[in-house]
């Protein structure tokens, strides 16, 4: 049965030609004219029945239609693209696994242990991208997800299996300076410091406070990072005291470029699971994948 589908060509131009609000700008981009341009556009809107861009007095805008459709076209063509060059870069002989991951989980803990999953599967290429919320996989090209969250987020992710692969302990830690020549600092010396903020974990330093019994009154004060690897190098440089993970900052625990100021962690109910779409028809990459993380987790 035929799909029901436009031209790539058509969706091509219009892909460009979103992106730059100009048929000029699309056609210089695509090597085309500027008419075959607006043809293969005009040919697509009589195809789905919508007009897709209006014209101005400086040229053409999306319309609101165009915008959503846009958004859509461009994340199936990227995809298309990628599994276009999987095919031509290992003819077909290798298999791919499309990750999303929390970014600095990926680079401070994976990405150092690839190199084994590369050793025992050389056929298996991972690809990684940034997420840190749940999504639809339906809507994505995405095989897989490592995903930091509580039991409820990962159970409330709907068409999900999840597989917990590490505990997460919270600890503050700092630059070496601030313990002045201590062991450790007491939480009552830590709240008259300053507190580095992640912004993903906004009330972090108060609930850490509370379960010590600690009036804390700056306990919300202090610059918010967005990434633990931005808290934890502000911490490294010496800013203040970070609540961060202990699996993301054990190389610069092993260094001594940042010490744990006490060992009262953080209890919570967070964890590092990965993340699956929940159906009989699993690659065979992906179960390999899962097979290497639990055992470089355990």
């Amino acid at each position: 049965m035929r799909r029901n589908i436009p031209s790539l060509q058509a969706l091509a131009c219009f892909d460009a030609a979103a992106r730059h609000e100009s048929y000029t700008r699309a056609a210089q981009e695509l090597a085309l004219t500027q008419g075959a341009v607006s043809r293969q556009i005009g040919a697509l809107e009589a195809f789905v029945g919508v007009a897709l861009f209006r014209r101005t007095r400086h040229g053409v805008v999306l319309t609101d239609s165009g915008r959503d459709y846009a958004s859509q076209v461009a994340t199936r063509l990227a995809a298309l693209e990628q599994d276009t060059l999987d095919v031509m870069s290992h003819q077909g002989q290798s298999q791919t696994l499309q990750l999303a991951a929390v970014a600095t989980f990926a680079t401070r803990w994976l990405i150092p242990r690839l190199p084994d999953l590369q050793r025992q599967h050389p056929d298996i290429t991972v690809h990684i991208e940034t997420r840190t919320r749940p999504f639809m996989f339906a809507d994505t090209p995405f095989d897989a997800a490592l995903y930091a969250g509580t039991p409820d987020q990962v159970n409330n992710w709907a068409g999900t299996r999840a597989v917990k692969l590490i505990d997460e302990e919270v600890v503050p830690v700092c630059s070496p300076k601030w313990l002045d020549g201590q062991t450790s600092l007491s939480p009552e010396a830590i709240a008259s410091l300053p507190l580095l903020q992640q912004s993903t974990r906004p009330m972090a330093w108060r609930q850490w406070f509370e379960a010590q019994n600690v009036t804390a009154p700056q306990a919300l004060a202090g610059p918010r990072f967005e990434l633990f690897s931005m808290t934890a190098a502000a911490a490294t440089c010496g800013m203040g005291l970070a609540l961060v993970p202990r699996l993301l900052i054990a190389d610069e625990l092993a260094s001594g470029t940042l010490v744990v100021a006490c060992q009262q962690a953080l209890a919570g109910e967070r964890a590092y699971y990965l993340v699956t779409p929940e159906r009989g028809d699993e690659r065979l990459a992906v179960t390999l994948f899962r097979r290497w993380l639990q055992h470089a987790c355990a």
